[in-house]
């Protein structure tokens, strides 16, 4: 017994010796979406920073499909021990579980918060072809003809799917889904003319409607967006008690030490507090949110109490 207790005091004094130690490899990052969208634009851009900060490369691996499902699984699947890291969205955490008719895992259990980073709104875009000068002007489109429009996103469940599905929700109109795996493939299609429209994340969307190629009508946050302030929100033009958006933040494996989550979440904020960080990410349309791993569980509470009945009022199901 006396042996018992004396191995189990030893390995809580070497708990701390192995954060400050931590780590003395790569660092894996996944990320669940394909790149060029806007979690992996957030993904690369702060695993440039804490590589920096931590001395260690910190790898962005994209493992895309199902709404982010395919990549949180892997990581909940992963070792333990601060070497693989996950950029979960809110959508991952909020969304997926009143989605999906059957997950492989628990985001909500089988992943760790270690840090919020970046928080964003969609943006609603169109192709020029679509004759819509305003929200008002697509609710009519859509109202004359059901069925007919269509909207990408880039997977079920994600934020921009359920933009579009609170869209239609609000106004009563029937617009097609057509769900990509990512937001750069949706766009691509959009950019093409093979889909409608989008409420696509504005870091993504944002270089096609200054070169004109894509026409914004509104932002989908409760208050208009730095990025584009000259657009309203959904709400001002004419879609009451519309709001959506998303945040992006670290995770790790359930039952990674707490020692090494505090050290990844410092090194996290550290990064995301960083002046080029800030710079590129702000001028992308994100906003920094960066805060603790107790911040970021109180963030995926206050989403999945706001996401839950929606989507069950939609009738979105995913098998």
């Amino acid at each position: 017994m006396l042996r018992l207790v004396a191995l189990f005091l030893a390995l809580c004094a070497a708990l701390p010796a192995l954060a400050q130690n931590f780590p003395v490899k790569p660092i894996r990052l996944i990320c669940p979406f394909p790149p060029a969208g806007a979690v992996d634009i957030a993904s690369r851009a702060i695993a440039h920073e804490m590589t920096r900060l931590i001395g260690q490369p910190v790898t962005v691996e994209n493992r895309p499909g199902a709404g982010g499902n395919v990549g949180g699984e892997a990581a909940a699947r992963s070792a333990p021990d601060g070497y693989t890291l996950f950029m979960t969205t809110s959508g991952i955490q909020a969304i997926n579980p009143a989605l999906y008719a059957k997950m492989n895992y628990d985001p909500n259990r089988e992943l760790t918060p270690v840090a919020p980073l970046v928080s964003l709104s969609n943006v609603l875009v169109l192709h020029p072809s679509v004759k819509a000068n305003s929200v008002k002007d697509v609710i009519a489109l859509a109202k004359a003809q059901p069925g007919r429009l269509t909207y990408a996103s880039s997977g079920n469940g994600t934020s921009i799917h359920m933009s579009g599905a609170m869209f239609t929700q609000l106004t009563a109109t029937d617009i097609l889904h057509i769900p990509y795996k990512g937001s750069a493939p949706a766009v691509t299609d959009l950019l093409a003319g093979q889909v409608n429209m989008m409420f696509d994340n504005i870091p993504s969307a944002l270089p096609h409607i200054k070169s004109g190629k894509l026409h914004a009508l509104a932002t989908t946050g409760v208050k208009r967006d730095p990025a584009l302030p000259d657009l309203p929100t959904i709400a001002e033009a004419g879609v009451a008690g519309y709001e959506s958006g998303v945040w992006f933040g670290l995770a790790a494996p359930a039952g990674t030490p707490r020692e090494i989550i505090a050290r990844l979440n410092a090194e996290a904020v550290k990064g995301a507090k960083a002046p080029e960080f800030v710079k590129r990410m702000t001028d992308l349309g994100y906003n920094i949110i960066a805060g603790s791993p107790e911040q970021m569980t109180d963030l995926i509470k206050a989403e999945i109490a706001r996401w839950t009945p929606i989507v069950r009022a939609s009738g979105a199901k995913v098998d």
